[in-house]
C-alpha cells in the first residue's frame, strides 16, 4: 500500500502500479454512510459533502489531467452532466495525484500546483462540471479509495447507492436513472442499485484520447509509461497522434496493407493447393464441415 510519503509520486514505476493492482477498492460500500468532506471548488466556493443530503443525490468521479482512463470516459461525463437535472443528481469532479507525472504536469507539492493542474485539464478537456482540488495529501480521495478514477453515486439519504472501481459513464447513467425511478417509487431517499457495484476495468479505452493524457505530463510521464508497459506501449501512444494528424494518409496505407496481406494469403492457398494436389484448403483440413464460432477481441495493456 502507498504510505503517506509516496501518495504523491514522482515517477510512475513497476512498484507503483503492483500497489495499485494490489489495491483493494476500500472505501464506503454499497448502503454505506458516504465519508463527509469539506472542499474547495477550482471555482473557489467552498463545499460540503453533507450539504447535499435530503437535498440532492451526488456522484463524486475521481481523475487526473494525466490519468488515461480519465481521458478516457471524460466525454461521457460531461455529456452525463450535461443530460442530468442538477436538482436530481449533482455531479462533482475531484481532482486527485497524477496517475502519470512528469515534467509539464509534476507530483503536486502545493493546493495552488494541484489547481494550475486541475484548471489544465477543465480548459483542455471543455469541463463544465464543479471540480473539487483535493488537498496535496489526498484526504478525500484515500476515504474513497486512493484508485486513479473511481466513481460513486451517493443517494439522497447520503449513503452509497453504487460504486464503480472504474469510472464507466454509460453504466453511471444506467445508475442513476434506476436510482432516480427507486425514489419516486418507494418515496425513499436511500436504495442500492445496479447491483450496488462494478468492478471490472473497461474492456478497452479509447486510445485516440486516452494518449494524450500521458503525453499532457511531458517526456518524463511518456517514458516512465513506455518503461512499464514496454515497446506496446510505444504503438498505444504513436499510432492514435499519427492517424488525428494524418488520417487520410494512415488509412490508405491500412487498406492498401490489408490489401496485400489478403493478396499474399490467397496466393499461399492457391500455391499450397497446385502442389499438395488437394482442392480443400490445408489450412482448414481439421476442421468439422459446420461449426458455430465465438469471436472475441483482444485487447492490449492498458495503463492507468
Amino acid at each position: 500500500m502507498l504510505k503517506m510519503g509516496d501518495y504523491n509520486y514522482r515517477h510512475f514505476s513497476r512498484r507503483i502500479l503492483g500497489e495499485l493492482e494490489d489495491e483493494s477498492f476500500s472505501g464506503p460500500a454499497a448502503g454505506d454512510q458516504s465519508p463527509d468532506f469539506k472542499a474547495v471548488m477550482l471555482s473557489g466556493e467552498r463545499v460540503r459533502l453533507s450539504d447535499y443530503q435530503g437535498r440532492s443525490n451526488v456522484l463524486l468521479v475521481f481523475g487526473s489531467a494525466t490519468c488515461p482512463f480519465t481521458a478516457a470516459s471524460i466525454a461521457g461525463i460531461n455529456s452525463l452532466h450535461d443530460s442530468v437535472d442538477s436538482g436530481d443528481v449533482r455531479i462533482l469532479f475531484v481532482y486527485v495525484r497524477e496517475a502519470h507525472p512528469g515534467e509539464r504536469i509534476p507530483a503536486h507539492r502545493s493546493l495552488r500546483d494541484k489547481a494550475s493542474a486541475a484548471r489544465l485539464l477543465a480548459d483542455e478537456e471543455e469541463m463544465e462540471m464543479p471540480i473539487i482540488v483535493d488537498d496535496v495529501h489526498g484526504s478525500i480521495h484515500r476515504k474513497y479509495s486512493r484508485l486513479p478514477n473511481p466513481a460513486f453515486l451517493i443517494d439522497k439519504a447520503g449513503r452509497i447507492a453504487f460504486r464503480m472501481r472504474w469510472t464507466k459513464p454509460q453504466e453511471l447513467a444506467a445508475a442513476i436513472r434506476e436510482l432516480l425511478e427507486a425514489q419516486t417509487d418507494s418515496g425513499n431517499d436511500h436504495a442500492i442499485v445496479h447491483g450496488g457495484q462494478e468492478l471490472s476495468p473497461p474492456l478497452s479505452y479509447d486510445r485516440l484520447h486516452a494518449f494524450r493524457a500521458v503525453e499532457r505530463g511531458g517526456e518524463e510521464s511518456v517514458r516512465d509509461f513506455h518503461a512499464v508497459f514496454g515497446r506496446f506501449s510505444r504503438l498505444s501512444l504513436s499510432l492514435p497522434q499519427a492517424i488525428l494528424q494524418h488520417p487520410g494518409r494512415i488509412l490508405a496505407v491500412t487498406a492498401l496493407a490489408g490489401a496485400a496481406l489478403a493478396g499474399g494469403l490467397y496466393a499461399g492457398f492457391e500455391l499450397r493447393k497446385r502442389r499438395l494436389g488437394v482442392r480443400r484448403n490445408p489450412y482448414r483440413a481439421y476442421e468439422k464441415e459446420k461449426r458455430d464460432t465465438e469471436t472475441g477481441t483482444d485487447y492490449g495493456a492498458v495503463g492507468i
